[in-house]
């Protein structure tokens, strides 16, 4: 039972912090995903200036989250790295790449900046993508015998994951405008709560078209939220999902400046919040539980007190960076 309790603390500690860097981190990968549709180079510098202070410590998160599942889930670990190898070592090219691209362009010249700008670009795509790709892949499940990996490499690549990697595109695009909305004013604000609203609608047709595919293709997952008494319990997502995107097309609606993004961040913990109750309790798609993945309770007793010591930390200095940094972005502002 103790071990039991372990496993469920650090699943709760895992999902906590892989939904934080979606929703951190993912409004400043919708900067690169939205910077083709911003030609000015005055604008694209605003639009970095908005995430320059904080936008090392979003990705804490996804640091955490891997370090955690490595140490609470060891054979979780294994069986994810075994099967996303390719998605998640391009993601994390794109990372890099995103980052110093970041960096550079503040100090580049008038004729490299175009490079770098470029650089951000497929860093924040090709970042985004993989990721994506990734989730649609462990939603599809991985072919394990004897707790190993006996799939191949490109058993992640399949319609669906591709579909999910294009909707996480979508998600992240929806979470950088609507961040801009709140941080920035003007004509960059004028065109952004105008992209919004078409966001808005495409992200919900994502939604729709995971919500309609994953059951078909995984009738576990149909069972789960077609079934009573699971239907009256599960019933009010779906419901919030739509009623939090008609808040959104409110908001802009209404000029509101720091709702919008409030509510798309909502939108997304909903669709996190499903992604949970489409799986639980696997830890690994199709039949690996927390159990079965956990490491010894002494293993998960032992990290639990660092974490419970470093968690606090993480939170208090990403709360005091983003109160510090509040304030709107102007033309001229910057950090760098």
């Amino acid at each position: 039972m103790m071990n039991m309790d372990l496993s469920m603390a650090w699943a709760l500690i895992i999902g906590f912090g892989l939904m934080m860097y979606v929703l951190l981190d993912g409004f400043d990968l919708g900067l690169g995903i939205l910077f083709p549709f911003i030609d000015h180079p005055d604008e694209r510098d605003v639009m970095v200036n908005t995430v320059a202070p904080v936008w090392d410590g979003n990705e804490t998160w996804l640091v955490m989250g891997g370090a955690a599942l490595m140490a609470a889930f060891p054979l979780a670990y294994s069986l994810v790295l075994s099967a996303l190898y390719i998605p998640l070592v391009f993601m994390l090219i794109g990372l890099i790449l995103r980052g110093v691209a970041f960096e550079f362009r503040f100090k580049a010249d008038e004729h490299h900046r175009p490079f770098w700008d470029k650089a951000f670009i497929v860093g924040s795509y090709l970042a985004t993508f993989c990721q994506g790709a990734a989730m649609g892949a462990f939603i599809d499940g991985f072919a394990i015998e004897n707790e190993r990996f006996i799939g191949g490499a490109l058993d992640w690549l399949t319609p669906f994951s591709v579909f999910t990697g294009i909707s996480l595109l979508v998600a992240y695009a929806l979470l950088g405008s609507t961040w801009l909305v709140m941080k920035t004013e003007g004509g960059l604000q004028k065109r952004m709560r105008a992209l919004s609203r078409p966001i808005t609608f495409l992200l919900l047709a994502v939604i729709a078209g995971i919500s309609i595919w994953s059951p078909i293709a995984h009738p576990e997952i149909a069972s789960r939220w077609f079934t009573m008494p699971y239907l009256l319990y599960f019933s009010p997502v779906p419901i919030l999902v739509v009623l939090v995107a008609f808040g959104i097309l409110q908001a802009l609606n209404r000029r509101a400046e720091a709702m919008p993004f409030i509510m798309t961040l909502g939108l997304l913990f909903l669709g996190y919040s499903g992604l949970i109750i489409s799986l639980w309790p696997n830890i690994i798609p199709p039949d690996i539980t927390l159990q079965q993945a956990a490491a010894p309770a002494e293993s998960q007793r032992f990290t639990l007190v660092g974490a419970l010591i470093i968690i606090p930390c993480i939170l208090a200095y990403t709360f005091w960076s983003y109160y510090v940094f509040r304030g709107k972005v102007r033309v001229g502002d910057g950090y760098h």
